[in-house]
């Protein structure tokens, strides 16, 4: 059985629906984990995503900003709930699906000034990272768990425009990329983007709305990630090679989200 999960920062569900049914149409996703939402439960455009063929929704919403979702074309089992946002935002949520239990994260951005003591935004994130941290190093590594989302860090020096520049700005600091390489060594996360196309090969999933045409200025960063635990690696390269990509071709819809889509298959 194929399973393919994707995260997409969509930034505005009720904006983008239609968007959304057209990558669902094109790409087929079983589970599709959207971040900015920007919307409560109630809002939530429901009967779009019935009518693309994904019924089965788990929604953490919220007035206005932040919010995440889970929609599945398979029936949705509830996870473990991750208290890990000291502020109460709706920034998580998690289900089990055809036995793969999923978390899908909006990880606080940071705000402009790296600095904990001078940023509480920035506290906030490096904060957010640790409680999660904590929380996964108490798992089990086999266990059949996959983290995925805008984790807004961008890790390597190949997910970011300018690896100098950038160490300087928030999403690509040292004390932020240490933050996620202690993620991933809680339980020894595949990154499986990176799998499928490694280093040196650049890669991005976000350019700012700034740029007017945002393939000739090309400063992306890649802050949208699928990590999955060692109990899921058979399924990652079941095929000999891990199947995730980023989907930059939707950046450039009309009125499009300032993310990219990021795909991964699972053969369970």
């Amino acid at each position: 059985m194929r399973l393919r999960i994707c995260t997409w920062n969509v930034n505005s569900v009720r904006l983008r629906h239609e968007q959304a049914a057209r990558f669902v149409h094109e790409q087929a996703p079983d589970v599709l984990c959207l971040q900015e939402i920007k919307c409560r439960e109630g809002e939530f455009p429901r009967e779009a995503f019935v009518e693309m063929g994904l019924p089965y929704l788990k929604i953490s919403g919220q007035k206005g900003w932040h919010g995440v979702a889970i929609a599945s074309r398979l029936p949705l089992e509830d996870a473990p709930p991750l208290d890990v946002c000291r502020e109460g935002h709706a920034r998580c949520v998690g289900a089990i699906v055809a036995g793969v239990e999923i978390h899908n994260f909006y990880i606080p951005a940071g705000g402009d000034i790296p600095d904990r003591e001078a940023n509480p935004k920035f506290d906030h994130k490096l904060d957010f990272y640790e409680k999660l941290t904590a929380e996964f190093a108490r798992r089990d590594p086999k266990a059949p768990l996959a983290i995925v989302g805008d984790l807004n860090v961008a890790p390597g020096e190949n997910d970011v425009w300018n690896h100098r520049y950038m160490s300087k700005i928030v999403s690509h600091t040292p004390v932020e990329v240490a933050a996620m390489e202690a993620l991933k060594a809680s339980l020894d996360f595949i990154d499986l983007t990176r799998e499928a196309q490694p280093e040196p090969e650049k890669l991005a999933s976000w350019w700012s709305y700034r740029a007017q045409d945002f393939r000739v200025s090309n400063r992306g960063l890649r802050l949208d990630h699928i990590l999955v635990t060692p109990g899921l690696r058979d399924a990652a390269f079941r095929l000999g090679s891990a199947a995730a990509r980023i989907h930059d071709d939707v950046r450039e819809w009309e009125r499009p989200s300032d993310h990219a889509p990021v795909s991964a298959d699972l053969v369970l």
